[in-house]
């Protein structure tokens, strides 16, 4: 994937960008405004299902974020603020129930998380401060 904020020509990215896997397979698909990512963007794997999506804004994360897995399960659904993991993030077993599912503020850890089974029994919790 291409992680320069500049086209072929040098210039600044501006507008819908599309980026590809070495085989031509669509990676990525968003806009950029003036080399800043902005705006919705999705993420692909190899075989063309979607990965993951999301906003920018000013290159930052932003807004809520889903990560999918190569099964097309979820694999975790969470929010961002000015980049930083913030408000309630969900992450899920490979075969689709819950895994855990607490808040964040500020990249860390708050309030009470709870871990499920595989059977959706919730089998532990913790409080963070």
């Amino acid at each position: 994937m291409d992680t320069s904020k500049r086209d072929a020509n040098g210039q600044l990215k501006h507008g819908l960008v599309k980026e590809y896997f070495k085989d031509g397979a669509l990676s990525a698909m968003g806009e950029y405004e003036h080399g800043d990512k902005t705006g919705k963007w999705e993420y692909y794997f190899a075989d063309g299902r979607l990965k993951a999506i999301g906003n920018y804004e000013n290159d930052l994360l932003t807004g809520e974020w889903k990560w999918y897995r190569e099964n097309g399960n979820l694999m975790q659904t969470g929010s961002f603020e000015n980049g930083e993991r913030k408000g309630i993030w969900e992450r899920y077993h490979i075969e689709g129930p819950m895994y855990d599912s607490g808040a964040y503020e500020g990249e860390k850890k708050i309030g009470e998380w709870k871990t499920f089974d595989k059977s959706g029994n919730l089998i532990k919790t913790k409080s963070y401060g």
